[in-house]
């Protein structure tokens, strides 16, 4: 599994927190069952491969980073989304500039570049074309307004 799958998977778990409002560990812990993870292997590629032992280990940290910062990253989002207000911003738009944003604030192994592009790959698959930009300039005025002033 290659990193960009695990960051996909990531993604797909926030999401799926956000949207049913439990316990990152909890969920994380459920999903990875092998036995539970091998019965989407039929259904989506993206299951074909169970994660190793260093994608486990990002998957874990990003999820429940995002989950524990979840508050920030949302008022984060709220402040950079000149013109959307916040409730209108789709949940997987949602999902997806919160990963990004964990990680350029605490992953700082991860080059911010990459973050952020993978986030607009991530939205191009996930999300409505329109929405495309929207992530990578809200993922850019944060970027530039927040992290690069500190570093």
């Amino acid at each position: 599994m290659t990193r960009s799958e695990a960051r996909e998977l990531a993604v797909r778990i926030s999401f799926g927190i956000f949207a049913n409002g439990r316990d990152a560990e909890e969920v994380l812990n459920e999903f990875f069952d092998k036995e539970y993870y091998d019965t989407f292997s039929g259904e989506d590629a993206l299951f074909e491969m169970y994660p190793e032992k260093k994608q486990m280990e990002y998957i874990r940290k990003v999820v429940t980073g995002v989950s524990q910062h979840s508050a920030e990253l949302d008022n984060y989002a709220g402040k950079y989304s000149s013109g959307w207000e916040f409730h209108r911003i789709s949940r997987t738009a949602l999902a997806i500039m919160k990963v990004a944003m964990y990680e350029i604030m605490y992953m700082t192994d991860i080059p911010d570049k990459v973050s952020i592009n993978e986030a607009v790959e991530l939205a191009k698959k996930y999300d409505e074309p329109e929405t495309v930009p929207y992530i990578n300039g809200v993922l850019a005025s944060f970027f530039r307004e927040e992290v690069s002033a500190i570093r």
